[in-house]
């Protein structure tokens, strides 16, 4: 296995739980310590595996209503430190910050949020800021760290973890990540067009998911992909 990774400890906060529960099962098996917040670490305590609160790690509660929780030196540090230094490695230690090698993270439905007709105040709460910061940290660290931030992963994850005993690939690491950065790039178009709607700058972004491999493009011996809803 090219440069693998052993996760030993995962950071979970998610606002979709379908189908975590054997992803939870798994990392238990393996041992893995698993930190969370909120809603996510109550669903983790229910299936009876233990869970390490971000509380307890970052000794600081979430503050302003839910809007601070994972915005900490404890938590990004452990995302963000880079194995190969030993200067991280060393400020890890005098800190007693965890490496965090897999974090699962999905964001507030603000699309669906927008859609449903709820007012400003209500579209704003859902504009995440915790969960798209987690989701950088970890693509940024791909080298090191996993990212799933969809729960049309977690069979990829789950499959991982159960053939690969929670070790993974650089090449599958960097497929997270690039799944990740699309998930990111993508919410913060629907940002950028709900803001766009009310005070026009004079740009235009369009983020279209729905995608199809054609057998070949304009001329047989080019690639084709037809972009939008059939």
């Amino acid at each position: 296995m090219s440069n693998p990774v052993q996760i030993k400890n995962a950071l979970i906060s998610v606002y979709y739980k379908d189908n975590l529960e054997p992803i939870i099962h798994e990392l238990n098996r393996l041992g893995v310590t698993i930190y969370s917040t909120g809603g996510t670490e109550t669903f983790i305590r229910n299936l009876g595996v233990n869970v390490v609160a971000v509380e307890d790690l970052t000794s600081y509660p979430s503050i302003l209503g839910g809007r601070v929780k994972t915005l900490h030196p404890k938590v990004f540090g452990g995302i963000l430190a880079r194995r190969s230094f030993e200067s991280d490695e060393q400020q890890l230690a005098e800190y007693e910050i965890p490496e965090i090698d897999l974090v699962i993270v999905d964001l507030y439905p603000f699309e669906e949020t927008v859609s449903s007709g709820a007012g400003q105040e209500d579209v704003i709460e859902k504009i995440d800021i915790g969960g798209i910061s987690l989701i950088r940290a970890a693509a940024k660290n791909f080298k090191d760290v996993v990212i799933v931030a969809s729960k049309n992963d977690y069979g990829t994850l789950e499959e991982i973890l159960k053939n690969q005993n929670g070790s993974t690939t650089i090449d599958q690491r960097k497929k997270f990540a690039h799944k990740a950065f699309n998930i990111s790039s993508h919410y913060d178009t629907a940002i950028f067009n709900y803001f766009n709607e009310e005070d026009p700058l004079p740009v235009f972004k369009q983020s279209i998911q729905s995608s199809q491999v054609l057998r070949y493009g304009e001329n047989p011996h080019q690639k084709g992909v037809f972009y939008g809803n059939l």
